[in-house]
């Protein structure tokens, strides 16, 4: 049996095929991250009082506040709300992303981060 690379079976011919197949799952990737730049996710609370709209990052880029949801007298329910939207629209970003991560990886998902 010939030794290869490190001691292993097959040398640096599985090494740098691994090689190959990593380069091609980062180009796949980048192309994603492109794709996702001008993705947005928009979710609403409280039957469409607050609505916020997150980008692919989780950053919030948008807030629409209806007139109805101000209450001077319940600023906690506002507040709840807002969190209730801004929340699922997150939810959802990380659930497209994870779904898309799965399909590029072949089911091995990636760090939290790594897009």
């Amino acid at each position: 049996m010939t030794k290869g690379f490190g001691g292993m079976p097959g040398g640096l011919g599985d090494l740098n095929r691994l090689m190959k197949q990593a380069q091609q799952l980062q180009a796949q990737l980048e192309k994603l991250k492109e794709e996702m730049a001008d993705a947005r996710f928009e979710a609403s609370s409280g039957g469409g009082l607050v609505t916020a709209t997150v980008d692919f990052q989780n950053k919030l880029v948008s807030l629409k506040i209806s007139p109805e949801a101000v209450d001077t007298n319940d600023i906690e329910m506002l507040e709840d709300l807002i969190l209730s939207a801004v929340h699922r629209a997150t939810e959802m970003a990380q659930e497209e992303i994870e779904k898309r991560t799965q399909t590029l990886t072949g089911g091995l998902g990636l760090p939290p981060g790594f897009m």
